[in-house]
C-alpha cells in the first residue's frame, strides 16, 4: 500500500516532533540533573541526597520511561498513517 506524498510529510512531521521532545527529555536526564546535583543535594528522598538519587536511580527509571514512551507513540503515529508493521 502506497501513502501520499502530503501524508508522508505530516506521517515524518510527526516523527521529528517526537524526536525532538524525546531529546529534550533525555538531554536534562542525562545532562542537567547530573550538572545539578549539587544543588539537589540539599533536600532528600528515602534518606539519600537527591542529587545522588536523580544521578543513579532517577534517571535510570526515567529513561526506561522515555524509551517506552518513544515507542507507544510512535506506534500510534505509524498507525495512525497506515505504516504500521502490523
Amino acid at each position: 500500500m502506497s501513502i501520499s506524498a502530503d501524508a508522508v510529510d505530516r506521517h515524518w512531521e510527526k516523527t521529528r516532533n517526537l524526536t525532538i521532545l524525546v531529546l529534550a527529555v533525555w538531554f536534562v536526564l542525562a545532562i542537567v540533573v547530573p550538572w545539578l546535583a549539587n544543588a539537589l543535594n540539599s533536600m532528600t528522598f528515602l534518606g539519600f541526597p537527591l542529587g545522588y538519587y536523580m544521578c543513579v536511580q532517577g534517571s535510570l527509571i526515567g529513561f526506561v520511561v522515555l524509551i517506552w514512551f518513544q515507542n507507544w507513540r510512535q506506534d500510534a503515529i505509524d498507525e495512525e498513517f497506515g505504516v504500521s508493521d502490523e
